[in-house]
């Protein structure tokens, strides 16, 4: 195995879901996409690691999510962006194909954090693998809730998330108790419904 991505593994947990990646998509995003991140594709597929605490994912999925999430903020047109990873609660990863990952949402709390520079090819191996490197399970879980959240709520599937409800930004409390198993995609889009993004103060735009 890649000593990166073993690394990765070690920080954030043990792959318990896979999901071949098929040829097409391979092919579709050849060019689009880092080499090296359609390698750990081919070696790895769609995950889910850590018990479903972080996820990697098919961004044709999420294609209608992300545009819904971005309308109307200075993300749209800033970049032509791609999900490629998240986490349980809707931390979102996105892969910008002039500036590598250089956003985060957390749709969750309707903010994101934009990084402002763009990359060569060149660097966007270097990139991939920079990316995996920094997940460790603190990073990608919400308040410490993960662990309480699948023991009351039970493990997600790949196509689940733990959503507050109601929604944080009806005003509702970041508690436990106000947690359900959610379907993402679905959920996604009710939050951007719900909230246009805005990003954090640090945010570089």
């Amino acid at each position: 195995m890649d000593e990166i991505f073993a690394l990765f593994i070690e920080q954030v947990g043990e792959p318990f879901f896979r999901q071949e990646v098929p040829t097409s998509s391979l092919e579709r995003y050849t060019g689009i996409l880092p080499k090296r991140l359609l390698d750990y594709w081919k070696v790895h597929g769609w995950c889910g690691y850590g018990d479903g605490i972080f996820w990697t994912v098919n961004p044709d999925e999420y294609e209608v999510a992300i545009a819904s999430l971005i309308e109307g903020t200075a993300l749209e047109s800033r970049d032509k962006y791609h999900l490629i990873a998240r986490g349980a609660f809707g931390d979102l990863y996105l892969f910008g194909e002039k500036t590598g990952f250089s956003v985060k949402i957390l749709a969750h709390l309707s903010r994101y954090r934009g990084s402002q520079y763009e990359l060569t090819a060149a660097d966007m191996d270097r990139e991939v693998q920079s990316f995996f490197l920094s997940k460790e399970k603190a990073s990608v879980d919400f308040d410490e809730m993960f662990g309480p959240a699948r023991k009351k709520l039970g493990p997600l599937k790949h196509d689940e998330m733990y959503g507050f409800v109601p929604a944080l930004a009806f005003g509702g409390p970041s508690d436990l108790t106000k947690l359900e198993k959610v379907k993402t995609v679905e959920h996604l889009v009710l939050l951007s419904q719900i909230s246009t993004l805005e990003p954090y103060v640090f945010s570089d735009f």
